[in-house]
């Protein structure tokens, strides 16, 4: 599994769930510089898509997680693939899609294994590694991801069973702590911001233009409509307002309208990211004759207006690094507790995938066991022809085998959730002559593409996968993370 993952530090130093202290904040180790270096990620010439990643070489699938404050990228990688080859030529296409140097991505990126990678993504999807801590945006996000990469054929098995384990994982954290308990998320911090300055206590009576038709845009008319706002309506570059305005009773916007709307909007909130940029002239020309103050709200990582916007009399400018700075901390008690079961859940889903990886042996060894009884049960029967003596002959050897396998099968549950998968499968070899090679060679092979057939899979899930012994899966997951973000 890899994930790059770019966050945006809080403010100073502060502790991270699984981590053994503080982190930095002030980039002072030379890496990316935030949400900047997120949106030089989003604005090259190539979108960085899933199937983009999963096409190159030794990648079995992969998802992208790209969200206004977070761009991270999970791999699984084929077992014959070498992890560093795998490494630099993911990588590289991240440098040909965005237009940052090679060299820049790799003082960036930081690597994730095992229980600690999925610890990363459990955290994400529960918002315990978000600016706001305990945010619901990201658990969708998470699903959205997912289903992307599904559609076009990116996710193998073993990323929709990571991601649907880190789903539940968030409802659990969800279910079990008050974390995230009073809504909070990016656009609620933004919104209590625009109310501050207008010196508002409820949205109550004012006028709100939204520009941007996505996921994002969606979440902020949803809790516009929470929170009783009266006038809502949206604009989008696309041409989608209309269908995407009705359908949250808001109201859609042309170009020929927008001028207007602003002119009477007391806040602007920019979730698109994909237009022009509105700069201080078009705002000059939008405001003409107009007397109220307006608060501008940037949430587009690759910004919908020119900064210059906040230096205008009568506006105020509203961006992702105020939210930042202006999200609450949880409590630490809460936290803790959302941070454990996070942890307990990553141990779980660990222990399990060690498990399956003994899978094709365990089968080896029941085809034996069922070989060796049907042979015998053929002995008898010739013996006795379809008699009774025959049938309680059968029966009684079956229950023998199914004892027989009890323990071997629990056994191998064991070692597999100690790493130890390698004795079990080399003991079957010596004990019984079993050649496990051409299993595990077919597992490897059947593990590209095929989201239905790979969730069959048994070792289908590591990340970078090394040939030992006679099975030759051995879960050896790497993973790359960038220290950049705010979600």
């Amino acid at each position: 599994m890899v994930s790059h993952h770019a966050r945006t530090p809080h403010q100073g130093s502060v502790p991270r769930c699984g981590d053994g202290g503080p982190e930095r904040a002030d980039g002072a180790d030379g890496r990316g510089t935030g949400l900047e270096f997120l949106a030089r990620l989003g604005s090259g010439p190539i979108r960085i898509t899933s199937d983009v990643i999963a096409n190159l070489d030794g990648v079995a699938g992969a998802v992208v997680l790209a969200t206004c404050n977070r761009f991270e990228v999970y791999c699984d990688v084929g077992p014959a693939a070498d992890p560093e080859t795998t490494r630099r030529h993911v990588l590289g296409i991240i440098s040909t899609c965005s237009g940052v140097s090679h060299d820049e991505l790799s003082r960036a990126f930081d690597c994730l294994t095992g229980t600690a990678l999925t610890e990363h993504l459990f955290s994400v999807g529960a918002g315990l590694d978000s600016a706001v801590v305990g945010e619901r945006e990201i658990t969708g996000q998470l699903r959205r991801s997912l289903a992307s990469a599904q559609e076009t054929g990116s996710a193998s098995g073993s990323l929709v069973r990571l991601f649907q384990a880190a789903s539940r994982a968030a409802r659990e954290v969800g279910s079990l702590t008050a974390l995230g308990e009073a809504g909070r998320s990016m656009v609620s911090v933004a919104l209590d911001l625009a109310l501050f300055r207008l010196g508002r206590r409820d949205l109550s009576g004012l006028s709100v233009v939204v520009l941007g038709t996505g996921a994002y845009a969606g979440s902020t008319l949803a809790l516009l409509a929470a929170k009783a706002c009266p006038a809502v309506s949206v604009f989008s570059w696309s041409g989608r307002a209309e269908a995407f305005a009705s359908a949250r009773g808001a109201t859609g916007l042309t170009s020929e309208d927008l001028p207007a709307a602003i002119r009477g909007a007391d806040v602007v909130i920019g979730c698109s990211g994909r237009g022009p940029r509105l700069g201080s002239g078009d705002f000059r020309a939008f405001r003409q004759g107009a007397a109220a103050p307006l608060v501008v709200v940037d949430l587009a990582l690759s910004r919908d207006f020119e900064p210059e916007v906040g230096e205008l009399p009568g506006l105020d400018l509203i961006t992702l690094e105020h939210v930042r700075l202006a999200s609450p901390r949880e409590q630490t008690d809460v936290v803790r507790q959302a941070g454990e079961l996070v942890r307990q859940a990553a141990r779980r889903f660990e222990e399990d995938r060690h498990a399956r990886l003994l899978d094709p042996a365990i089968v080896a060894l029941r085809e034996h066991m069922q070989s060796v009884l049907a042979d015998e049960v053929a002995r008898v029967k010739n013996q006795h022809g379809c008699t009774a003596t025959a049938e309680a002959v059968e029966f009684a050897l079956r229950r023998v085998v199914r004892q027989l396998l009890h323990v071997p099968t629990s056994r191998a549950r064991e070692l597999a959730a100690a790493g130890r998968q390698d004795e079990y499968t080399a003991a079957l070899e010596t004990l019984f002559g079993l050649d496990l090679t051409a299993g595990g060679k077919a597992e490897a092979g059947a593990n590209k593409k095929s989201p239905d057939s790979c969730c069959q899979e048994a070792g289908d899930f590591p990340l970078f996968a090394k040939r030992v012994g006679p099975v030759g899966i051995e879960p050896t997951t790497h993973g790359l993370k960038v220290r950049c973000s705010t979600n």
